[in-house]
C-alpha cells in the first residue's frame, strides 16, 4: 500500500510533458514517475492512427519488394533502386517497434 508522498518541482512545460507521456503509456502520472525513477522501460501504447500507418508501411514495403522482383531481369538498375526503397521502409518499421 502506498501512503508516502514525494513532491518534486518542475516547470509547467515539464509537468505537461510528463502527463502526456503517462497518458500515452496508459498509466497514472504517479505510476509513470515511479517507473522512470526505477528505470523500468515504459512503452507507449500505439494509437489507432499509428497502427494504420504501420500497416500501410508494411503493405508498401511488400509491394515495393514485389515490384523489385518483377524488374530484376529486365531493368536491374530500377530493381535495385526499388529494393533500396523497400529496405528504407523496413528500417522505419523496425524503429516503429521500439
Amino acid at each position: 500500500m502506498k501512503r508516502e508522498y514525494i513532491q518534486i518541482r518542475c516547470s509547467i512545460y515539464e509537468k505537461k510533458l510528463l502527463k502526456k507521456r503517462a497518458v500515452r503509456a496508459g498509466i497514472s502520472l504517479s505510476e509513470y514517475l515511479r517507473a522512470t525513477a526505477f528505470k523500468i522501460n515504459m512503452v507507449e501504447r500505439i494509437t489507432p492512427e499509428q497502427l494504420e500507418c504501420y500497416q500501410l508501411l508494411v503493405q508498401y514495403k511488400n509491394n515495393f519488394s514485389r515490384i523489385s522482383n518483377m524488374f530484376k531481369k529486365s531493368n536491374p538498375k530500377l530493381s535495385k533502386e526499388v529494393q533500396q526503397l523497400a529496405e528504407e521502409i523496413r528500417n522505419h518499421l523496425k524503429s516503429f517497434k521500439k
